[in-house]
């Protein structure tokens, strides 16, 4: 009993320190699910029928660019909303998880964005203070893909934990609480209801791929296609790289009565971690395109 209570401050000590040192280990933003030679068309059906066989609701889908080759289906739970909705900030964000599927070399490619990534990114600290339900979440979205690859490969880049909640891309440049404000409205429901209209009319070339409102929290937020060809998802995509197509689509959030985007040199850094200088350079217009467009969906 003695050897007991002398080795068990020791064994708790070494565990806490496993779990401090997993915590930091770096994680990818997208993950490989697998391959197919199925269509998209078919593999689209497929994965919609596994998230919703795992809890989770398709909340929109459409295709980047506009080409038929691309796809990207939107999906979330009340567990996950429920979480998020308790996050300062626009944390309502991190509700909204993101499956890409393309056809590439005669096959069709699914891949992921890493729920775990998103999280840390859009909510902090929040991130570790619900970090047992969050990874919970994780776990179902990967177990939904299980079908489609026996292994999820991470691609993309890498970042810590910590490094994910301070994020940006170098000095000078935003983080995720420097929003770019589209419009401030008299109320939730009037702004609710002109982005909704200016979405229906497809104002600038955009869709709306998916709205997730929560009216008795005053917030919603739109995740919406930028299908303009000279300025839109065709200008910078094929330039920052389409494997990634996970990353879209981009988002409005309306809180209360202002509505708000994230700052393209931000936005578009975390979800291209790897993106060079000389890339980032040839889409120097782009983050100001985006302001843009979705401005004038505010109006």
């Amino acid at each position: 009993m003695k050897t007991y209570y002398r080795v068990l401050p020791f064994v708790v000590i070494i565990n806490f320190l496993c779990l401090s040192l997993f915590a930091q280990d770096k994680i990818p933003p997208y993950f490989k699910v697998g391959s197919t030679d199925a269509t998209l068309a078919k593999t689209t059906d497929a994965v919609v029928a596994a998230l919703e066989n795992n809890g989770f609701e398709v909340i929109g889908s459409y295709n980047p660019e506009g080409k038929d080759g691309f796809k990207v289906i939107a999906y979330t739970n009340t567990k996950l909303q429920n979480i998020v909705l308790n996050a300062k900030d626009r944390g309502i964000m991190a509700g909204i998880l993101k499956i890409g599927i393309r056809e590439k070399d005669d096959l069709t490619i699914i891949s992921m964005l890493n729920p775990t990534y998103l999280f840390y990114a859009y909510l902090g600290d929040d991130a570790d203070k619900y970090l047992k339900e969050l990874e919970a979440v994780s776990k179902d979205a990967k177990n939904a893909m299980k079908s489609f690859g026996s292994e999820l490969t991470g691609f993309g880049g890498e970042e810590k934990p910590d490094d994910l909640k301070d994020y940006h891309y170098m000095a000078f440049m935003p983080y995720f609480d420097d929003p770019v404000e589209l419009n401030k409205f008299s109320s939730f429901e009037e702004g609710l209801k002109i982005i909704r209209k200016n979405l229906e009319m497809k104002k600038g070339n955009t869709l709306k791929v998916y709205e997730l409102v929560r009216e008795d929290k005053k917030m919603a937020v739109f995740g919406v296609g930028l299908l303009d060809k000279e300025e839109g998802e065709a200008h910078f995509l094929p330039i920052i790289g389409e494997d990634n197509i996970a990353a879209m689509p981009y988002e409005i959030v309306l809180m209360d009565n202002e509505a708000s985007m994230l700052h393209g040199k931000y936005r578009f850094a975390l979800h291209w971690p790897e993106l060079s200088m000389s890339q980032f350079m040839k889409i120097m217009s782009t983050p100001g395109d985006v302001e843009k467009f979705l401005e004038a969906l505010t109006q």
